[in-house]
């Protein structure tokens, strides 16, 4: 259910009209070491096996089976030991009838083994001397603790599919599998500008009238979790000029995005409107919408002439964090090919009570208790998006559907995990 109420749009379809206008950045072909963070333009596909040979499970020794099926520990069996296999050793020694090789986690199985005894099942163990091995215990079947050749991934199977983001594990897997470059999307170039003349650097001694400007710091720790680049970071004033101005640089600068936080609204200062509306300033192009949710109603996207995405939020710190969650990542997301764009949603129940504005579908900032499944409101203020105090608890957000008007404790949420 969209939940949009007259004159509004919803969410759905401003998310739908975004995406519609993002258009695939370039790819890079970097060493797979160097694309953390980035998403796979092309499969990966395994050059070598995983493992690339047979290899030992267990420190212990390389036997046949059939030399100790019987072994037990009052009818224990003595093997010549023959070979010594430290890890990283190439070599494959014959294995007579009677013979074993002792052998350490990794190492290379001889081609006449095919079963490892672990220290733990002979007389000796570890100190066992070089000379002869007593086991004690018979392995349950022949092939035990053998890593076989290929058993993880074969070469040519694909490893990872396009739309992948390469994270830690995502690497440790490609280089298992022999890759040493990958084909990946170029990190969306991103400038941020703050507007308002009330605003003041981070620190700033306060006066009245003044405003800490969270909104830039903000952004630009979320830009780091979308894997985009901040290339440029500005605060301007309530004048239409200042945006057309900074609008001109970043394009310049060749960046993808540009994300405006405040002067988007109605009021008589409005500088991101002024800038883009059809007889403002600057350049039209520029859509304002009015979206059926709380915080974060009123918004502004459009693409400039030069294919650069303009995003325009609203000002208070809450509804940029909402906005920036609903519609800023997904695109970049998008502009990068990954194939999944939207968080995972998990059912939690209220741990309490709490009112919701009639006619919006709301994104609560949210303090989660997954043990005992609950999710409740950060700050004991309301949701208002001017309460940038309550995000240094919230986790989530917690949504809530337009049509309700009041949920109850123990109601059932989707809520998205965003910390």
């Amino acid at each position: 259910m969209s939940g949009a109420g007259p004159g509004l749009r919803s969410v759905e379809e401003q998310l739908g009209r975004i995406l519609a206008a993002v258009r695939p950045l370039p790819v890079d072909v970097l060493p797979v070491t160097a694309a953390l963070g980035r998403t796979l333009a092309d499969p990966v596909i395994a050059a070598g096996d995983i493992p690339l040979f047979d290899n030992s499970a267990m420190d212990g020794f390389a036997v046949r089976f059939d030399d100790v099926a019987d072994a037990a520990p009052d009818a224990p069996v003595t093997l010549r030991v023959v070979a010594d296999l430290p890890a990283g050793t190439s070599l494959d020694p014959a294995l007579g009838p009677g013979e074993a090789a002792r052998i350490m986690t990794g190492s290379p199985v001889p081609g006449d083994a095919d079963v490892i005894v672990p220290f733990e099942d002979t007389a000796g163990g570890l100190s066992a001397g070089l000379d002869d091995v007593v086991i004690e215990r018979a392995p349950r079947e022949t092939g035990l603790f053998v890593r076989r050749r290929g058993g993880d991934l074969r070469t040519g199977d694909e490893v990872m599919a396009p739309g992948v983001r390469l994270g830690a594990f995502q690497i440790a897997a490609a280089v298992a599998a022999g890759v040493g470059e990958v084909r990946v999307s170029r990190a969306p170039r991103v400038v941020v500008v703050s507007t308002g003349s009330e605003l003041t650097a981070p620190g700033a001694d306060g006066r009245r009238g003044s405003i800490p400007d969270s909104n830039g710091p903000l952004l630009a720790a979320l830009l780091v979790g979308a894997d985009a680049e901040l290339v440029g970071l500005h605060r301007v004033g309530d004048d239409p000029a200042e945006v057309t101005r900074v609008t001109r640089e970043a394009e310049a600068a060749g960046a993808d995005v540009i994300v405006f936080t405040g002067g988007v609204s109605a009021g008589a200062y409005e500088p991101v409107r002024g800038a883009f509306s059809a007889d403002g300033a600057g350049r039209g192009g520029i859509e304002f919408a009015a979206v059926a949710m709380q915080p974060g109603k009123p918004q502004a996207f459009g693409t400039l002439p030069s294919g650069t995405l303009v995003f325009g939020l609203p000002g208070n710190p809450v509804s940029v964090a909402v906005s920036f969650e609903v519609f800023v990542r997904p695109a970049l997301l998008h502009l990068q090919g990954r194939a999944d764009i939207a968080r995972p949603a998990v059912r939690l129940r209220a741990a309490e009570s709490w009112r919701t504005p009639p006619a919006r579908r709301q994104y609560l900032p949210a303090v989660v208790d997954l043990a005992a499944g609950t999710v409740r409101p950060a700050t004991a203020g309301g949701s208002g998006s001017h309460l940038a105090g309550g995000l240094a608890q919230a986790r989530a957000f917690a949504i809530v559907p337009a049509e309700v008007t009041e949920v109850a404790e123990g109601d059932p949420l989707d809520v998205i995990l965003v910390g």
